[in-house]
């Protein structure tokens, strides 16, 4: 049927829940209340609510990539239908970078202040004309008997010359969306 994938047609799978491979409340109740839109009843499970399990190393060239690793792991240790996402920010003068490593551009441990410091360094010259950038996310769903389900969003902006705004996290202080 339209807009499904060759793999899972989303409309065809029945789930009262569904485990997020994350530990992030906001990103967990936001996910609860998207898909509470078209399944009242479900019920979304985050990883403090499993017993703990070795998650996979992003390693994958592409957010798409590392999205369905997570989700794959995650239906593997929990059984459950799973959902992963990965996101990052690509800067054109950087040819895309920090891209699938964003959250870990300035080294480890990961720390945003530090990497949105090294992002506008390596900025520094660049006319504004030039600091084009995108944020992309892929959220990967897995379903045990049903097959998987890869879907990308972007959202097309630029980078500033300074951090501005709070509350946000990530790159949110150093990019501004083009709508």
């Amino acid at each position: 049927s339209p807009g499904c994938s060759r793999r899972l047609c989303p409309r065809e799978v029945v789930v009262s829940r569904v485990f997020l491979a994350s530990r992030n409340a906001k990103k967990l109740a936001e996910m609860e209340r998207i898909l509470r839109e078209h399944l009242p009843s479900v019920e979304v499970l985050g990883l403090d609510d499993v017993p703990a399990y070795d998650e996979p190393v992003e390693d994958q060239p592409t957010f798409a990539g590392n999205a369905l690793l997570k989700a794959r792991a995650a239906l593997a240790h929990t059984g459950l239908p799973s959902l992963a996402d990965d996101s990052g920010l690509c800067v054109d003068a950087l040819n895309g970078m920090p891209g699938v490593l964003s959250a870990r551009w300035s080294g480890t441990p990961k720390a945003d202040e530090r990497n949105n410091a090294l992002l506008l360094s390596q900025l520094e010259d660049v006319p504004d004309e030039r600091r084009g950038a995108h944020f992309t996310c892929a959220v990967a769903f897995c379903h045990p008997t049903a097959g998987e389900l890869v879907v990308e969003g972007r959202m097309d902006g630029h980078v500033i010359r300074e951090t501005r705004g709070s509350g946000g996290f990530g790159y949110d202080v150093v990019f501004v969306a083009a709508e």
